[in-house]
């Protein structure tokens, strides 16, 4: 199945992709270090990209500019869509964890949203037009979100308390817990978390 996708990954470059390959010229040389594969897993990605695209094709009838693939993103996040850079990142540690998942949901689910600004411009995230993509052009169930376990990526945890319980804060919003700069508050009691000392 990857030597059928990466044949037709190779082949996809067509008339149809000139605005692509003349975009991707024009790329800055962090993007195009940044863009190359550097494992066989972010290889296969590629091609799971370019396939896609294919297919989108085929299913609006047009032509779309391949965006720039990074695998860069870190934290929880398994991927992002950059709206007005067409850009795609991936997040390197919860692909290798998680292959198939990328494949088979992030992938189209990320792709949906360049996709989607493209043909509509600036509607809601995960609104109808994102959804009739991913269930139309890439035959996906639409989620918002992720299920995958992100501990390998999760970072440092502080204990904090409300009225419901026990809840954990990052480092990050810790920090600024500390310094005085923010409070945060749980969205079903609306107490104002306070650290377990």
């Amino acid at each position: 199945m990857l030597k059928n996708i990466l044949n037709l990954a190779l082949r996809a470059r067509t008339s149809q992709d000139k605005a692509s390959v003349k975009a991707s010229t024009n790329m800055h040389k962090a993007d195009i270090a940044a863009s190359h594969p550097k494992s066989a897993l972010q290889l296969q990605i590629l091609a799971k990209v370019e396939c896609d695209y294919q297919l989108a094709e085929r299913h609006f009838n047009r032509a779309f500019a391949r965006p720039v693939v990074q695998f860069t993103l870190r934290g929880k996040s398994a991927g992002t869509a950059h709206l007005q850079t067409n850009r795609l990142r991936f997040n390197p540690v919860l692909l290798a964890e998680n292959p198939q998942v990328f494949l088979n949901e992030v992938v189209p689910h990320e792709i949906s949203h360049l996709l989607c600004y493209q043909l509509f411009g600036r509607v809601k995230p995960h609104g109808k037009e994102w959804q009739s993509i991913m269930t139309t052009a890439f035959k996906v169930v639409p989620k918002t979100t992720h299920q995958l376990n992100v501990q390998s990526v999760s970072g440092r945890q502080f204990d904090y308390f409300c009225g419901c319980g026990n809840t954990s804060l990052s480092i990050r919003r810790h920090n600024r817990v500390q310094r005085g700069q923010t409070q945060y508050r749980c969205r079903r009691c609306k107490q104002t978390l306070q650290p377990v000392k």
